[in-house]
This record gives structure tokens, C-alpha cells and sequence, in this order.
């Protein structure tokens, strides 16, 4: 089509090698008399994908929240990209949050709208493009996710799979710097999860952002990480590059990567 507007590529400012992305400093957290997080000291580097795994119920979720300052800590600190999140107040975090975005287990996407819609709401929300550079973008991003000509149809008309997608790319229309995944493979069979572990990888290299999965022991999200922080009881058991924690001699790490019957982790 002549004139067709060009599509704005996200520049990202973080690039492999860069340093750290996010960095928490004895975060702790309770609900009640429950402790999920129990001092949790980690590192996310810059431009690379991050696994945070572990048995469920063992905060995974709970310490993604705190990147994007939906809960504070009760103790300690987060800092993303230098900034103390909970020292930010409302502005701060909707900037911050701008450049974030983040695929939740279902898609999270508006019933009432339709997938084109869906991906064009954070542009019609946080910028003043016109409509013409809107849908130049969402079909752009619809694409890369594979969802070209699915752009009219209703959420109750996709598949599992297709719904995450469509989140993915609603994630992406602002351009994020940081991608946060919480388990993307809830739901889904093993081969959908390969493929969607598989297209995660793409974009992420593609743009040399900062990616972090939230899992709990899918293999396919394990091998498609450059690093793996493995939460248990609410503290770090390990991190390092995926490697370090394939050869380690730690049992707990061990068993759980292996899934394995044998060793501290036990059926409470």
C-alpha cells in the first residue's frame, strides 16, 4: 500500500553486558502471619532472560509484583535500574510502569474488546498518536506474535495459546525495556509452550531487552534462559548463569531441576 506509515522499532536502552536491570536487597513480605518472601537478595542483568523458578507458592509471583511497585516491600528494597521502586510516588510508578510491560498467566486481556483493541489500549492510554500510527503499530506487533489477520476476533474466540499471545503483544506496543512473563506456560501443552518459549527468545534478542519468566518447572522455559534464580521457603536457594545451576552440587537444586523423587524438596 502506498504511504504506508512506518513502524516505530523499540530502541531499548539496556544491551547485553550493560550491568543490572533489577536488583533486590533483603525484600521481605507477609500476608498476615504467612511470610513469603524471607530476605531475597538477587540480580537481574540487563538484556538477557532471566528464569525465576521454584516450588509453587514460594513467592514467585508475590516478588514480580514488587518490580512494578504492586506491592511494596515489608523490608528491604527493589531498585530497577537504579531507581528505588518503593521510594517512588504515583508519577514515578506510571512512568516506570510504561516501561515495563508484562504478559500475566491468562492474557489478561478486556472481554469487551476485540484483539486489535486489546493491543492498541496501552497506546490509546499512555500516548498521543493518532489512530493511524496506532494501528501501524498494533498490526506491526500482531505480526511478530503471529496473530496477522486474527485482529477483529473476541477473546472468547481464541485459544489458550492465542490469548497469550495476544498479551505478549499488547506487552510490547510501548516499546518496554523490561518484559515481565508470569508463567506464560500455565495452560498450556508442552509443545505450545516450546513455541511460546521459543518466540519469547525472538523478541528478546531481537530488541536486546531485559526479559524475566516467572516458572515453576517447565523444562522448555529452563532452556531458553541466559540466567535462573531458584526460589524456595522465601529466600534465593541459587542464581547464576543457567549453566552454574545445571552443574551444581546444591541437593535442593539438583532435585528440582531434575525433577527428581529423592532429595529435601518432599510432597507437604
Amino acid at each position: 500500500m502506498t504511504g504506508a506509515m512506518p513502524v516505530p522499532t523499540p530502541t531499548p536502552k539496556t544491551r547485553p553486558g550493560m550491568g543490572t536491570a533489577i536488583r533486590c536487597l533483603d525484600v521481605a513480605k507477609a500476608f498476615g502471619s504467612h511470610q513469603v518472601l524471607d530476605g531475597v537478595e538477587c540480580q537481574v542483568p540487563a538484556g538477557e532472560i532471566t528464569v525465576i523458578m521454584g516450588p509453587s507458592g514460594t513467592g514467585k509471583s508475590v516478588l514480580l509484583r514488587h518490580f512494578v511497585g504492586l506491592l511494596r516491600p515489608d523490608r528491604g528494597d527493589v531498585l530497577v535500574e537504579g531507581r528505588s521502586v518503593p521510594g517512588m510516588g504515583e508519577e514515578e510508578l506510571l512512568r516506570l510502569r510504561r516501561d515495563m510491560g508484562m504478559l500475566f498467566q491468562d492474557g489478561a486481556l478486556f472481554s469487551s474488546m476485540n484483539l486489535y483493541d486489546n493491543v492498541a489500549f496501552p497506546l490509546r492510554q499512555h500516548t498521543r498518536k493518532s489512530e493511524r500510527q496506532i494501528r501501524a503499530i498494533v498490526m506491526e506487533r500482531l505480526r511478530e506474535v503471529g496473530l496477522a489477520g486474527a485482529e477483529r476476533r473476541m477473546p472468547n474466540e481464541l485459544s489458550g495459546g492465542m490469548r497469550k499471545r495476544a498479551g505478549f503483544a499488547r506487552a510490547l506496543v510501548l516499546g518496554p525495556r523490561i518484559l515481565l512473563f508470569d508463567e506464560p506456560d500455565s495452560g498450556l501443552d508442552p509443545v505450545r509452550t516450546a513455541l511460546l518459549c521459543e518466540l519469547i527468545r525472538e523478541i528478546q534478542r531481537r530488541y536486546a531487552s531485559t526479559a524475566v519468566i516467572i516458572s515453576h518447572d517447565t523444562k522448555a522455559v529452563f532452556e531458553v534462559a541466559d540466567n535462573v534464580i531458584l526460589l524456595h521457603g522465601g529466600r534465593v536457594v541459587e542464581q547464576g548463569p543457567r549453566e552454574r545451576l545445571e552443574n551444581s552440587a546444591d541437593p535442593f537444586t539438583r532435585q528440582f531441576i531434575a525433577g527428581a523423587v529423592d532429595g529435601p524438596l518432599a510432597m507437604d
